[in-house]
């Protein structure tokens, strides 16, 4: 993915002396995401288990980070201004991204390279744009009124749209000629990768799909592809469809 040197987003709240996260989207903000590698497991404690662990002192240090850092955040930066400008933010919402689960990601998930981190968070922005179409408040409501088990399958429909939006957002970058060679596989590599039943299977042993709330590996990757190949708005009601 070509993005050094693109335009970056201003959005960007700098918080790793303070816990090691950045956070994206000052001002009004964009989604809350408090931290993304618990946002992609039906467990927290399952990708907790997987993430790299951090001394005390690090957690608290107050100095610049590494120079790997300061890249990933830049990129983050750029990958945000690409997709961040369209959208109106709600007031105090934030979508924070934990570093270091980048490196969970290439090294643990087996889904390295720079376009897998920018579906993280296209992923995230497809959030946002539930919260604008008014999905998200529907949802949450139906799932007051359910039992766990329904409320996880619900679950499991807002987040492979928020896939959907995120294939919508790799086709729009290849249309501004920012792929390079491998940048889809690579996307599609980190959505199979973070399938509640590849994670349940790493962590547990066992999977157990009444659980689920994000998706199967291949349900994320089939509904990022659907994104990616439609490009169409209208193609993405996974609250509709018969089957995932």
């Amino acid at each position: 993915m070509r993005w050094r040197g693109e335009r970056q987003s201003t959005n960007i709240d700098d918080r790793r002396g303070i816990g090691g996260k950045v956070a994206v989207g000052g001002g009004l903000g964009t989604v809350i995401v408090i931290i993304i590698a618990l946002l992609f497991g039906a467990d927290p404690q399952q990708l907790l288990e997987q993430l790299p662990s951090n001394s005390p002192e690090q957690v608290q240090s107050s100095q610049p980070g590494s120079a790997e850092e300061e890249e990933l955040k830049q990129f983050t930066g750029v990958v945000l201004g690409s997709a961040v400008g369209p959208f109106y933010c709600p007031a105090d919402e934030k979508v924070y991204i934990d570093l270091a689960f980048y490196d969970t990601l290439r090294q643990r998930m087996g889904a390295p390279g720079d376009f897998a981190q920018a579906y993280v968070v296209a992923h995230e922005v497809g959030h946002h744009v539930q919260n604008l179409l008014g999905i998200s408040d529907r949802v949450h409501a139906m799932q007051q009124r359910m039992s766990e088990t329904e409320a996880n399958q619900l679950s499991v429909r807002l987040e492979l749209q928020a896939d959907f939006f995120a294939g919508m957002f790799a086709r729009y970058v290849q249309n501004q000629g920012v792929l390079e060679a491998g940048d889809v596989e690579e996307a599609l590599r980190a959505a199979s990768a973070v399938g509640d039943d590849r994670i349940q299977k790493q962590s547990r042993g066992y999977v157990v799909p009444d659980s689920f709330t994000h998706g199967t590996s291949e349900q994320r990757l089939r509904w990022f592809k659907r994104g990616y190949d439609s490009g169409d708005m209208r193609q993405g009601d996974t609250f509709s469809a018969p089957s995932l």
